[in-house]
């Protein structure tokens, strides 16, 4: 498969994309902003003026959109993708989305007779731009294995996660870890402040016993242990605080749907839904540290 049809050329599809043309694949791009179509022919990408055009000859058609509402629309509604596409093409949503809605697409995929999966990632911008992104993949096997030079021009791991639906159940499962984690060590860090210990102590010996985690050792919410961290950078993303309220909102409506018991991430997701009221919605989610200081 080299013809790819790519709908969503944001922040994150955009670089994907990209890094589709310099595997070797031709790729067409549709996005609603002008702006967007504009950087995407600068790299490589042919503009296309519709949705319809975008897909009409693509092997396999790649998306990346802000919801599941999104998503329902451009592959279901009248002349959106699933109408558009030839028969037998492979389908991949990697936007991070409510496990049903996804769910529901591949069904509507299977009965047109294309193959489609879920596949959510993990690395942010940083990792769109390198190619080294992190897929969570949902889907049937022969699938999986069609996409997977697909996947790996954009990523660095891909992991199949099972049937349909379980990509986005695997990418909103990780990130409820990951916010209640950011919250206990940012919890840790201020604490620390209030009894005199110093960030590098407390990250000396954090880092290398019991309280070791991805959100210390990879991403500390204060300046200085971990200079790669957004706190030496004013807390610029990263991964915004409003991405990660929107994770764990997802995460909440499937713990509501299954009949999970979620405490720790419903109260994440109150703490991050009051961050982000307070006009941090754009900055990094690491920064949460700064109201549970009081700042």
């Amino acid at each position: 498969m080299k013809k790819i049809g790519f709908v969503g050329l944001g922040n994150m599809g955009g670089p994907m994309a990209a890094n589709l043309v310099k595997a070797g694949f031709e790729v067409t791009g549709y996005d609603l902003a002008a702006d967007n179509l504009d950087r995407a022919a600068k790299a490589g990408i042919r503009p296309a003026a519709s949705l319809a055009e975008a897909v009409q000859a693509a092997e396999a058609v790649v998306t990346m959109l802000p919801a599941g509402a999104h998503v329902r629309a451009v592959y279901q509604n009248e002349g959106g993708i699933l109408g558009a596409v030839p028969r037998g093409a492979l389908l991949i949503d990697s936007s991070t989305i409510d496990v049903a809605s996804a769910r529901v697409v591949a069904s509507a995929a299977q009965e047109a007779g294309m193959d489609m999966l879920d596949a959510p990632v993990s690395g942010g911008t940083g990792g769109a731009e390198a190619g080294t992104l992190t897929f969570m993949v949902g889907g049937s096997d022969t699938a999986f294995e069609r996409a997977g030079p697909i996947l790996q021009a954009m990523g660095k791991t891909v992991v199949h996660a099972g049937g349909a639906g379980n990509g986005q159940a695997a990418k909103i499962c990780n990130n409820m870890i990951l916010g209640i984690s950011m919250i206990g060590v940012s919890e840790a860090f201020a604490l620390a402040e209030k009894l005199g210990l110093d960030h590098q102590r407390l990250f000396d010996i954090s880092s290398k016993s019991s309280g070791q985690c991805w959100s210390l050792t990879s991403y500390c919410p204060v300046p200085g242990p971990v200079p790669t961290s957004p706190a030496n950078r004013g807390y610029q993303p990263g991964f915004t605080a409003a991405m990660m309220l929107k994770d764990l909102k997802l995460a909440q409506e499937a713990a509501a749907e299954s009949g999970a018991s979620t405490p720790l991430g419903a109260e994440a997701a109150q703490l991050y839904n009051l961050f982000c009221a307070q006009g941090k919605d754009r900055q990094d989610f690491s920064a949460i540290i700064n109201m549970l200081r009081g700042a």
